[in-house]
């Protein structure tokens, strides 16, 4: 079993906003404090090879291309449904309610470190599988984050580098202003690192 993790540094002055295009339905699980893990490879029009983590604090930008119900577990599917009813393809603004900060970045090489997180993110074993094996010789990075949901949503205009399988969006506008509120307190987040962390044995 072959790991390595990368500590991230907590302290950021983020001058150029940027967010993280995670599936909708995810980004809702992480809202909701249902999982605090995103599993990343890396999207298909990304600028390198593979997966880099531009800022240890970050938005969190729901996308909804790719989302299949028979891809997430069981209690997860009625809300992907949910979510692509009401998804809007064309519509003229993108919806923000949450920011994120990462704090480890661990990189998992084999199918048994993934199997150990199972009880920690809403996908299927199957579609986890996918995601280790595309561009196999590229390690999935599990990003651990401490997720915030933003007092009111904002509301950005859309725009065309918003589009496309990338993990990164640079937003353009700072929120100023706008308060956020963890979604676990510091004693619900720091059991659920630890326990992750003692399960692939970090």
């Amino acid at each position: 079993m072959k790991r390595r993790g990368n500590k991230v540094n907590n302290g950021f002055d983020q001058e150029q906003p940027v967010a993280l295009k995670e599936w909708a339905v995810a980004v809702k699980a992480l809202t909701e404090g249902k999982q605090i893990i995103v599993l990343r490879k890396g999207g298909i029009a990304e600028e390198t090879r593979d997966f880099q983590l531009k800022a240890p604090r970050f938005y969190l930008m729901p996308a909804y291309e790719h989302q299949r119900p028979e891809l997430l577990k069981e209690p997860y599917q009625d809300d992907v449904r949910q979510l692509m009813a009401a998804w809007q393809p064309n519509a003229a603004t993108v919806e923000i309610n949450a920011v994120a900060e990462a704090v480890d970045d661990i990189e998992i090489f084999d199918q048994d470190t993934l199997r150990l997180l199972d009880e920690f993110h809403i996908w299927t074993d199957t579609f986890a599988d996918e995601r280790l094996k595309w561009k196999k010789t590229k390690p999935l990075h599990l990003l651990l984050l401490r997720v915030s949901k933003l007092e009111r949503p904002v509301l950005l205009p859309m725009q065309d580098h918003f589009n496309g399988c990338k993990s990164w969006v640079d937003l353009g506008s700072s929120f100023e202003g706008v308060k956020a509120q963890p979604v676990l307190s510091d004693a619900e987040f720091g059991a659920l690192v630890e326990q992750i962390r003692s399960k692939i044995g970090r």
